[in-house]
């Protein structure tokens, strides 16, 4: 459902809006306006452009934008979908990658473990064959 006062469009409606200079894409059911972004697209207006009239959610997802993305879109968005011809995709969050700070510190103490003991090995092995060699 809309929003109490927001504007629906049909797929119809947003497809007409193609151009560089009239510019709409469809993100998650909502109808974006993002023809004054195009310029300031941080992965250039030929992106934004080549989705242009079209539901833009997968490739939306798939680039992985970040929160403060996800944030700015808010002040492009002019309405949202008609509620029949709505589809559902699962919005993805931006990754966090300190999940289990243990896990980390122990695969990390493994991975210098190896090298560590092959570098031990090494130099008692060089000690052993040619540090006892007397040069005559």
């Amino acid at each position: 459902m809309a929003s109490d006062g927001e504007k629906t469009f049909t797929r119809a409606e947003v497809a007409k809006h193609n151009t560089n200079k009239d510019t709409w894409l469809l993100i998650h059911n909502n109808v974006y306006d993002v023809t004054a972004f195009l310029n300031e697209h941080p992965g250039g207006e030929e992106v934004l452009i080549e989705q242009a009239g079209k539901d833009a959610t997968e490739n939306f997802e798939d680039v992985g934008h970040s929160n403060d993305a996800r944030e700015m879109m808010k002040k492009y968005k002019i309405g949202e979908l008609v509620a029949s011809e709505r589809t559902s995709v699962a919005q993805k969050s931006e990754p966090t990658w300190s999940s289990d700070q243990q896990n980390g510190e122990e695969s990390s103490m493994k991975s210098w473990l190896l090298p560590l003991m092959l570098c031990v090995f090494a130099t008692l092995f060089y000690n052993y064959f040619f540090g006892s060699v007397k040069q005559q």
